[in-house]
């Protein structure tokens, strides 16, 4: 996954590099890029000839990679949260592979579902609204995979796992949201709403951040050789995820209703008045999470002193980290480093007294490496 994160970066943001080049050369030099024949004070401009839309395909064709790159290092972590605390190998490791191919190269070729109300050839916008529903088989595949990993799995719900569970659940709702916006009939009508704003922030921005407190949560032993405190992880949990919901499911309903976004006020419009009730709703959500970062925030610096010790690989996994002594070493390793045997999903695999068996134990006698 941190492969196709660093594709996706090397290939899209020089991009968005042209397109501010160009901006500057348009607002500083005198040129055209973007400038078609546009008047001012009913007189035209002097640089004339460029497209406005110029800027749009530019800034677009960065900003769904950019999802991407936000989204899979997330997905990567939450990929050995839930096989380490189901005690499964991960469900269908090679088709998550080709899945996570497959969304990194069609992330290109489908930012024109963002512009399907810029005047877009309705020809060229069923072309990017097949792009973008065809994107939506390798992000179900993953989704499959965890599901299957979790099922009949033997569940450990440490706020780690709590975390990486809000993330699928996350994942799952943006997606089906994105179907309806990513379909040109329907996008006329929920264009820049407040649908639009509910969409990108539980797909995107609330489901980076619930990887990364998985992450969090899982590592702090590795990092800190101490567990931060359970209780106050499961409240930041709660508090986390019935805010996100709390604060962006309400607007699907408010853009479903025709509320712009950007808008300073909509109270001013009678059309919108009975629907000022849904935002002091979503005001006491967006205060209730504020409240949980806050405990998160003491939950992490009052643990790096006073948690509880952790032994050394607490969790039962089985990657190369867990095999690094507590002790901070230069390297890592005290002498030669660990040497690769097997994969890095090996739990609950026949034939071993533990139900993990790490990548620096040797295959022994006729076993055959999993894959």
């Amino acid at each position: 996954m941190l492969f196709d994160h660093s594709c996706l970066g090397v290939l899209s943001f020089p991009v968005l590099l042209s397109c501010a080049l160009l901006l500057i050369f348009d607002r500083s030099f005198g040129t055209a890029f973007y400038l078609s024949d546009i008047f001012v004070s009913g007189m035209p401009l002097e640089a004339t000839g460029g497209s406005p839309l110029l800027f749009e395909h530019l800034f677009w064709f960065l900003g769904h990679p950019e999802v991407y790159i936000i989204l899979l290092p997330a997905l990567g972590l939450i990929s050995e949260i839930i096989s380490t605390n189901s005690r499964k190998p991960i469900f269908g490791y090679r088709a998550m592979i080709v899945s996570v191919l497959a969304i990194a190269f069609l992330s290109f070729i489908v930012w024109g579902h963002h512009m399907f109300m810029t005047g877009m050839n309705p020809f060229l916008g069923t072309v990017f609204t097949f792009t973008t529903l065809l994107i939506a088989i390798p992000s179900a595949i993953k989704v499959f995979n965890y599901l299957a990993t979790i099922w009949k799995g033997n569940l450990r719900l440490t706020p780690g796992m709590m975390f990486a569970l809000g993330m699928v659940s996350l994942f799952i709702s943006g997606g089906l949201t994105g179907l309806i916006l990513g379909d040109s009939a329907l996008d006329i009508n929920i264009h820049d709403t407040y649908f639009v704003v509910g969409h990108f922030h539980i797909v995107m921005g609330a489901g980076a951040i619930f990887g990364m407190f998985a992450g969090v949560y899982h590592w702090f032993p590795r990092m800190y050789g101490r567990f931060m405190l359970p209780k106050m992880g499961y409240l930041h949990f709660w508090m986390t995820i019935a805010g996100v919901y709390g604060v962006f499911f309400p607007m699907h309903f408010l853009g479903l209703a025709g509320v712009p976004r950007r808008y300073f006020s909509n109270e001013e419009y009678e059309l919108f008045k009975d629907l000022g009730n849904i935002n002091v709703i979503i005001t006491c959500f967006a205060i209730m999470a504020a409240i949980g970062q806050l405990i998160f925030i003491f939950n992490f610096f009052y643990s790096i002193f006073k948690g509880r010790k952790s032994s050394q690989n607490p969790w039962g996994s089985n990657t190369l980290e867990w095999t690094a002594p507590i002790e901070r070493i230069h390297g890592n390793w005290e002498g030669k480093l660990p040497e690769v045997h097997r994969w890095p999903y090996d739990y609950s695999k026949p034939g071993h007294d533990e139900d993990f068996v790490s990548q620096n134990v040797p295959l022994k006698a006729g076993e055959e490496e999993s894959h």
